[in-house]
């Protein structure tokens, strides 16, 4: 069977799947600032941290040194979550110094109990806060965003385009992703399998229709993912894993729901195609158990849903010193593609491919560096300061101040 990293200790060191030497290895990770020291000479208080509404589209800026740094808000998300944002979140980084930013981050999860408050409403509010203060770091520095984590390691990301269908004919869905794959060029591509959180006749069927006839379409060449989306018990993910790894797919994500994670186990450990998780997590320390006990072989956090680029890295630390990818899942449109971008620019194994959603609902910015787009599947990473993009001036003047 193919294992790597924690999954192949998991036969010679017990039920627990990790090595004392893996533990050791995380157990220090854990503890670690992730930011670059010294990136900062120089004292830089942060002014204000503010919520904005333009339109559809929220946005965090953050002041302070007379710059300004921006941040796309997940706008889906904030338009239910905005008060925790304004009203718990956003204040617990006002007069801090940029560089203690991994302490202010602690102190604001712990402030008037707001770990208590943690979901993706909290944890979406806390990464786009820190994504803003990032952006206004880098700009002081005037250095990208991978920068500030350490050595940027790749320019270009090579990526792949995700269907949001589920239940259409294999004709149509086919269809569809060759659309994608003619818009961007891209080399890898990703579509939905069961009912979502369920499966019945009419999704198995479409599953074991699609899956064969995706392969016979793009041919050998194209890399292809098959996300679940918790939609299976253990031996339908058997079942449909099986045919997954026949037509030699790249990874099975979400197999069964999210936080099944003995059943994902069981059925990572039946299965040789590796199995991806991680999107609905949220803790540092649910990502450590599922790297030592092997429960998936694709580590899979979302920058939003999990707490930001800092919790994430960290992530990908743990991953990575596991022998394992750490390749982020996108959630919503905006600036998303962009922050995966930055993160895999930086990390040592962020995977084969990140997930590009497209131009159609991203925020409207300039960038000098970078055509935001996907030109024959890769993307361009930024190498201006921060996030290396400017928002567009119009947007920002009818920009108003969110109040909780």
């Amino acid at each position: 069977m193919k294992r790597a990293g924690a999954l192949g200790l998991a036969g010679a060191t017990g039920a627990q799947g990790a090595s004392a030497e893996l533990s050791a290895k995380l157990e220090k990770i854990m503890a670690a600032p992730v930011l670059r020291p010294g990136i900062l000479k120089e004292p830089l208080k942060i002014d204000s941290v503010e919520l904005l509404k333009a339109g559809k589209n929220f946005i965090v800026r953050a002041r302070g040194g007379g710059l300004e740094g921006y941040a796309d808000a997940h706008s889906s998300v904030m338009s239910a979550a905005y008060p925790i944002l304004v009203k718990k979140v956003a204040p617990r980084f006002v007069g801090k110094d940029a560089r203690d930013l991994e302490r202010a981050f602690h102190e604001a999860y712990l402030a008037d109990s707001n770990y208590k408050w943690q979901g993706l409403p909290f944890w979406v509010s806390m990464a786009v806060v820190e994504i803003a203060i990032l952006d206004l770091m880098g700009k002081a520095a005037g250095k990208p965003l991978g920068e500030l984590f350490g050595t940027v390691k790749r320019r270009e990301i090579p990526v792949y385009r995700a269907s949001g269908h589920r239940g259409n004919p294999p004709e149509d869905e086919i269809e569809y992703l060759q659309k994608l794959v003619s818009e961007t060029g891209a080399k890898a591509i990703k579509f939905r399998l069961g009912a979502r959180m369920r499966y019945d006749d009419a999704s198995t069927k479409r599953d074991l229709a699609l899956i064969p006839l995706t392969r016979k379409t793009f041919g050998p060449g194209m890399a292809i993912y098959g996300d679940g989306n918790g939609s299976y018990d253990v031996p339908m993910a058997i079942r449909i894993g099986r045919l997954l790894e026949e037509q030699k797919f790249g990874f099975f994500e979400e197999p069964a729901p999210f936080d099944y994670y003995d059943e994902t186990k069981k059925i990572a450990d039946s299965l040789n195609i590796p199995i991806a998780l991680g999107e609905e997590e949220m803790s540092l320390r649910g990502f450590r158990r599922m790297i030592e006990t092997g429960t998936a072989q694709v580590i899979q956090p979302d920058l939003l849903y999990s707490g930001g680029m800092m919790r994430g890295v960290k992530v990908a630390r743990m991953a990575n010193a596991a022998g394992l990818p750490c390749t982020p899942h996108m959630s919503g449109g905006g600036l998303g593609f962009l922050y995966v971008a930055h993160f895999a620019s930086c990390v040592d194994d962020p995977g084969a491919h990140q997930e590009y959603k497209g131009e159609d609902d991203s925020l409207p910015v300039r960038c000098s560096t970078s055509s935001l787009k996907s030109e024959k599947g890769m993307l361009k990473v930024p190498t201006g300061p921060g996030l290396g993009v400017e928002l567009e001036e119009s947007l920002l003047k009818s920009a108003v101040a969110v109040r909780a």
